[in-house]
């Protein structure tokens, strides 16, 4: 590699150490070669012609962080910077955790309406409930026009062992109580339940470092339960954190059978293996993964899928290959440096190709316009990227997982009426009222799915407070295409208003046809 070639590509990360710290000072340059320092004294010079004599007022601050990425992104679409301010918020989702009080809430007429307690949480051994609408915090008002969602967490959240004074509304009776923040679970497992006497589903949302872990304890719940056989859901999981992949597919596999590989220019290679003893390893096996599956998710479907251990059921996985590495900077910001590229048991890579850039990439245009949603896109099976599983099996490289059952999307029912139904929130909100009467007359989810149903009266007047409320005109035409998915909907958004996520699900998955497709896999 040429000298110059070298120097444009370390640059970028150069100039993003520089400019994340904040500081231009020589000290910060020495090491540095005589370009790439005049190059930052370049950009500084444009940076200080702009704040000096731009039409605008100029946000330098911005222009860094914009910056920062743009130049991160010519090396890849992973590699990535994150401000200081965002990564709170990061850090949370990758520990699984924060602090706060506890409660789940939405924004309806302006006021906090509290929709769920997290059980041992702070708000729980208060005595609140759902039901409950916040009114003041520490004393202060916290309804009304301009309350967002990020205000409201800005106030519940914060360091563990702080306290904090919530006054709700309950019926017509107002309540003062103190409330000492604690460390608040962000589960990633939101759904685990028996599907059949022998057939559990279990779903991860994303992978934290507590994943695994969590894994443990609801996989072992559901073969206390009778389970043989699990349907394992990582759809629309983006990934997270690799070790916890790597920890629940050593779960279902016997000892010393390859789980991942990993190369890089620094790093050199690493093999993962299973090992002894994995309490899954005589569960039977189905994994669903479509176009948003990614990154730890692709790992973990691909492990179980080179060796032979379950099928993989869906649509081809989103193709992320390469392995991040934070560094952290001196002002608190992140580099999410690329420093690795990983294979799947049978040696293959499944990154997708980044040659158009980073816009063509993140829009994936490619498979809209072969049209992956409903066929299986043949393209990817070329030789000279083929491999073979434990089994002999072939399998492709060079683009995420590909299935080994495909589904079609379904698209059945679809309207535009149903699509502004779900982004406007209207469901949510007429759930939260509809439950405040009824949230004592079901004592689990496996009953309310049985024993209610969305009455054409009920649906009546949901479809008259989406109107009224949320300004979703009502639309004849979409009511008849859509009718039995709009019940669906609601009736699911007011299971979760008892039972979160696996109220939810357990309304709906009786009518996934990729769940119903894995299911029949087994046989």
């Amino acid at each position: 590699m040429s000298e110059q070639v070298k120097n444009n590509a370390i640059l970028p990360i150069i100039l993003s150490l520089v400019l994340a710290s904040g500081v231009f000072g020589g000290m910060l340059l020495e090491g540095v070669d005589k370009k790439a320092s005049g190059d930052i004294q370049k950009l500084e010079d444009v940076l200080l012609l702009l704040d000096n004599n731009y039409v605008d007022k100029v946000d330098k601050d911005a222009i860094f962080e914009a910056t920062i990425s743009d130049m991160l992104h010519k090396l890849d679409p992973h590699s990535n910077y994150i401000s200081a301010k965002d990564m709170k918020s990061v850090n949370e989702s990758i520990e699984g955790k924060f602090g706060g009080v506890g409660i789940r809430f939405l924004l309806l007429r302006d006021t906090i309406c509290v929709t769920n307690i997290i059980n041992q949480s702070p708000s729980q051994k208060a005595g609140m409930k759902a039901g409950d609408k916040i009114v003041r915090v520490n004393g202060k008002k916290i309804c009304g026009q301009g309350i967002t969602n990020e205000k409201v967490l800005a106030t519940l959240k914060g360091n563990p062992g702080t306290t904090v004074s919530v006054t709700f509304l309950r019926g017509k009776k107002l309540q003062t109580v103190p409330l000492t923040r604690g460390i608040i679970p962000i589960s990633s497992i939101p759904c685990a339940y028996m599907l059949d006497k022998q057939t559990g589903y279990l779903l991860i949302s994303e992978f934290s470092q507590v994943t695994a872990e969590e894994f443990y304890i609801e996989s072992t719940k559901l073969l206390n339960q009778g389970m043989k056989k699990m349907v394992l859901d990582l759809r629309n999981n983006p990934g997270g954190v690799m070790s916890s992949a790597i920890d629940i597919a050593d779960a279902f596999l016997g000892k010393n059978n390859l789980i991942l590989i990993s190369k890089g220019k620094n790093e050199g290679e690493r093999k993962y293996y299973s090992s002894a003893g994995g309490h899954l390893e005589k569960t039977k096996l189905v994994v669903l993964i479509n176009a948003h599956s990614a990154s730890a998710s692709e790992i973990l479907a691909g492990a179980i899928q080179d060796n032979d251990r379950g099928m993989i059921v869906g649509r081809r996985s989103y193709g992320k290959g390469l392995i991040q590495k934070d560094e952290v900077l001196r002002d608190g910001s992140n580099l999410r440096l690329t420093i690795a590229r990983y294979y799947t048991p049978s040696g293959r890579c499944i990154q997708r190709s980044y040659k158009g850039g980073y816009e063509n990439y993140m829009r994936d245009e490619e498979r809209i316009t072969r049209n992956e949603y409903f066929k299986q896109d043949s393209s990817v099976f070329v030789d000279s990227l083929k491999f073979k599983t434990k089994h002999g099996r072939i399998v492709y490289g060079g683009g995420g997982i590909m299935p080994d059952v495909f589904v079609p999307g379904d698209t059945s029912g679809a309207s535009f009426y149903l699509t502004e139904l779900q982004w406007s929130g209207a469901a949510r909100a007429f759930a939260f009222d509809f439950m405040q009467e009824n949230r004592s007359k079901w004592t689990s989810s496996a009953q309310f799915v049985q024993s209610f149903e969305v009455s054409e009266q009920l649906l009546t007047r949901f479809l008259t407070f989406a109107q009224k409320d949320f300004r979703v005109q009502k639309d004849p035409i979409g009511l008849t295409a859509s009718k039995n998915l709009i019940k669906r909907m609601l009736k699911a958004e007011i299971a979760s208003q008892n039972w979160t996520e696996e109220g939810y699900y357990r309304v709906l998955n009786p009518f996934d046809k990729e769940l119903m497709k894995a299911i029949s896999s087994f046989k």
